[in-house]
């Protein structure tokens, strides 16, 4: 096995596991990852939660503790997935400091349902982080227009942000605003600024899933020719965006007053079309002070035959516009495929999670106490 981890470690990108449950926890695997495969984080997300409660028999004797004590669903949902994200977070501890906060993190994501309402968001995101009670919890906001307020008022109050769901660089060029306008409040209101970090989702996959699918039905040799280069130049195209945004006067002053750049992070790395090779959404998008979160399969692939070869992003941002404008070319409307992605990931991370509570009800009445 290569070291290809710890070649991207050492190009600047970090290594962040896109799952988590309670046996990866207890059984050691989470902190062996750590040791040896270099991962230095952790997302989660509803369809992961949903996963690793509906598997095996790990959640029982909390499922039968909140069972006793008759908690509503939702609340012992909280208890569930809050314990596994405080665990977790206290296995990445020694990261956290070591990297001086950057690293070392573990992210939940704010109630699904909740992605159109502002108010409820940034009451949920509170708390999160109250019931989490970490200082390397990230809470996960998604990046519709209802979130980018609330991302600006949680920041606001000191708390570190991972914004999900970004899809398009419009949208992502209000995330990065929204997270500014959150420092300058943190700083108008006194807060210790060096203490507030975020990352910013990019997704990737996805991108290619839908545009690969309608350039499939042109069905033209152009169109062909265009499958899997969406994703990647919609990326590097973001990472563009970061590096003229965190080098503006704006920034500047807040970075001199003590802010962390928010970081782009490639999520949804996982390669959904066999033909493609299986680590091209983390070798094609190598940069600096950048995230990676990666399933396990990506991950074991990257180290057994993934090649890093150095920065993949910056100096290809001309031929990533020209492959975006060819996709426009042939009557693709790219305002609509990140519409869709937005809506259709909204939406799956709300049946999963209702699908969470389904079978979270089912274990809580299974394991209730009689009545005496």
């Amino acid at each position: 096995m290569t070291d290809a981890l710890k070649r991207l470690s050492d190009e600047g990108v970090a290594i962040w596991l896109d799952d988590l449950s309670r046996k990866r926890i207890t059984s050691g695997n989470l902190a062996e990852l750590i040791d040896q495969q270099h991962v230095v984080g952790v997302t989660t997300n509803p369809s992961i939660f949903q996963k690793a409660i509906s598997q095996g028999d790990g959640y029982d004797s909390q499922l039968g503790d909140l069972a006793a004590r008759r908690l509503t669903v939702d609340e012992a949902l909280r208890m569930i997935t809050t314990a596994d994200v405080r665990d977790g977070a206290d296995i990445l501890r020694p990261v956290f400091d070591a990297t001086d906060g950057q690293d070392g993190r573990v992210s939940i994501e704010v109630d699904p349902r909740l992605a159109h309402n502002t108010l409820a968001t940034v009451a949920e995101a509170k708390q999160l982080a109250w019931l989490v009670d970490r200082p390397n919890a990230l809470i996960k906001i998604p990046a519709t227009l209802a979130g980018l307020p609330a991302i600006t008022e949680v920041i606001g109050k000191g708390i570190s942000v991972n914004v999900t769901l970004i899809f398009s660089l419009d949208r992502y060029r209000g995330v990065m605003d929204a997270y500014l306008s959150g420092l300058e409040k943190a700083k108008a209101a006194g807060l210790d600024l060096s203490l507030i970090h975020s990352v910013a989702s990019f997704f990737v996959s996805r991108v290619d899933t839908e545009i690969d699918k309608r350039l499939e039905k042109l069905g033209s040799d152009e169109a062909k020719a265009l499958k899997g280069k969406a994703a990647i130049a919609n990326a590097r195209l973001a990472y563009q965006a970061y590096e003229e945004v965190f080098s503006s006067d704006r920034w500047l002053a807040l970075e001199k007053a003590g802010a962390n750049k928010q970081r782009p992070l490639w999520a949804s790395t996982g390669v959904k079309d066999p033909a493609y090779p299986d680590t091209m959404y983390v070798t094609e998008l190598v940069a600096p002070n950048t995230v990676n979160t990666m399933p396990e399969a990506t991950l074991d692939a990257v180290a057994d035959h993934g090649t890093i070869s150095g920065d993949a992003v910056r100096g290809t941002y001309e031929q990533a516009r020209a492959d975006l404008d060819a996709i426009a070319a042939l009557g693709i409307s790219y305002d609509d495929v990140v519409q869709v992605l937005e809506d259709e990931g909204v939406e799956k991370f709300a049946a999963a999670w209702n699908e969470l509570l389904d079978s979270t009800k089912a274990e809580l009445e299974r394991l209730a106490p009689s009545e005496a």
